[in-house]
């Protein structure tokens, strides 16, 4: 990467960081690129030089907290997709500690944003992740313990929704149990 690479990087970055700290405070409808670019110390034509609108840099916003969330894995998105091929049956299970550990140390190390991830779903495009991850990483799983397509969906939801419970009771406590802790009864629920 260049210098001026570099640079063009750190400023995008400069501008998610600041998005993020205005949007748990404001609406998005009511957060101006003024409001951004003053936060991130920036001019109004970098930030037109990074975005077209407040859209642009909202829909970057969580590609980068995506791609930073997978980070967090010692696998990429590729290699779980392998993993999830070639597993036997039995040892199909993403609620085991090496993949729920870093699920949670994100989570916890980036509180602050999931806490308006979860107050405001539709702004922060979570049904479009969590489509992402149905299609990538749950179908392939329901399909190899061959659940009927129609019901894998809404397994997904029943399933889904429970652990985000426990995550929502965990935020609202701000993350003050250990991530081991809650893991470990994420785990328990799940194999029972």
């Amino acid at each position: 990467m260049t210098k001026a690479e570099s640079k063009y990087f750190n400023t995008a970055e400069k501008m998610d960081a600041a998005f993020l700290s205005l949007i748990e405070k404001k609406d998005f409808e009511y957060i101006t690129v003024t409001e951004i670019c003053k936060k991130a110390g920036v001019n109004r034509s970098t930030f037109y030089l990074h975005y077209e609108n407040m859209g642009d840099l909202l829909s970057e916003c969580v590609e980068n907290m995506n791609r930073k969330f997978f980070e967090y894995f010692n696998k990429s998105l590729s290699d779980i997709k392998l993993e999830i091929s070639l597993l036997p049956a039995d040892r199909l299970f993403l609620i085991t500690p090496e993949y729920i550990i870093p699920y949670l140390t994100y989570i916890s190390e980036h509180r602050s944003v999931f806490k308006v991830v979860l107050a405001k779903p539709e702004i922060m495009q979570t049904e479009k992740t969590y489509s992402a991850l149905f299609s990538e990483i749950f179908n392939p799983i329901l399909k190899r313990y061959n659940i009927p397509e129609k019901d894998r969906i809404y397994m997904m939801d029943f399933y889904i929704e429970g652990l985000m419970g426990i995550i929502k009771r965990w935020l609202k406590s701000d993350c003050s149990e250990p991530v081991e802790d809650i893991a470990r009864i994420m785990i328990n629920i799940v194999r029972r």
